[in-house]
């Protein structure tokens, strides 16, 4: 009988050990699970604004970010010269402590086709953007729309600055905002320097940061078929949706989750391109 509890005593002591081990186990696991996604995503992210406004427009998409957990910075470029715009772009990524999503809308697109050569770059988000190709300009591509495209009211220079006609900015501009916030955007435009549009591109940093790309549907100031035409070429993750160019103020929260989708898989993708070009 004694010989009987000895031995259920010691099948007890080392079945409870055997569960001690396997909780340390999947406690190890999961905590090894929870740093790797911490590590794999990309917590700082740097929006830059288009022509003829500027970086306030991000406000709605800054204050989604923001809640959900993300350290957000707001580039205010000049848009008088593409090189000046790219500096004031680095400058912002320079101080970001760690890897850093990109994320450009319209002429920003350019932008951030130039500045994402940055290594702390981590990945590209185009938000119905340029996302031009080495020697090609913004002008370049706005001489060249597509068959049918509506034609931005863009006025003749003044002292080498565009504008856009202010009765035709709602429509072509912001044609899902309310009239009055149009009204303001119109009425409070920012001068787009001609040297801005006619700067090229060195070296496309598409080519070797994965990116992503926002096409709106009822675009009138970019035609949604170079939205895509650019979108491919770039190898770009595509999302589309209805909305104008001033998407990212009538739809943050369709601009906040492309942002953050790229935040999640960049450097996952990143690390699988660089293996799959080293295969090559």
């Amino acid at each position: 009988m004694k010989n009987n509890t000895t031995a259920v005593s010691v099948r007890t002591r080392f079945i409870y050990s055997v569960l001690a081990i396997m909780t340390i186990m999947l406690s190890i696991g999961e905590n090894t699970m929870a740093q790797t996604n911490a590590t794999t995503v990309v917590k700082n992210i740097v929006l830059v604004h288009g022509g003829f406004v500027d970086g306030s427009g991000w406000q709605r998409v800054y204050n989604i970010l923001k809640k959900d957990g993300y350290t957000v910075t707001i580039v205010q470029n000049p848009t008088i010269t593409l090189p000046d715009d790219v500096a004031v772009t680095k400058r912002a990524i320079a101080t970001q402590n760690g890897p850093v999503i990109l994320v450009g809308h319209s002429y920003g697109g350019a932008v951030i086709t130039e500045a994402g050569n940055d290594p702390k770059v981590a990945g590209l988000v185009y938000i119905t953007a340029f996302a031009l190709d080495k020697g090609e300009s913004v002008s370049s591509l706005l001489k060249n729309p597509p068959p049918g495209a509506p034609v931005p009211p863009i006025l003749p220079p003044v002292d080498g600055f565009l504008m856009l006609d202010r009765a035709k900015f709602p429509v072509s501009f912001a044609g899902d905002v309310s009239h009055e916030e149009a009204a303001f955007m119109a009425d409070s435009q920012v001068p787009w320097g001609l040297n801005a549009l006619g700067g090229t591109i060195s070296e496309p940093a598409w080519k070797a940061k994965p990116c992503w790309y926002l096409v709106t549907t009822e675009d009138r100031m970019i035609p949604p078929d170079a939205q895509r035409q650019m979108a491919k070429r770039a190898g770009a993750t595509t999302v589309e949706v209805k909305g104008s160019h001033s998407v990212y103020l009538s739809q943050p929260q369709a601009v906040a989750h492309i942002i953050e989708k790229a935040a999640t898989v960049a450097l996952v993708a990143a690390k699988e391109g660089a293996t799959s070009a080293a295969a090559d």
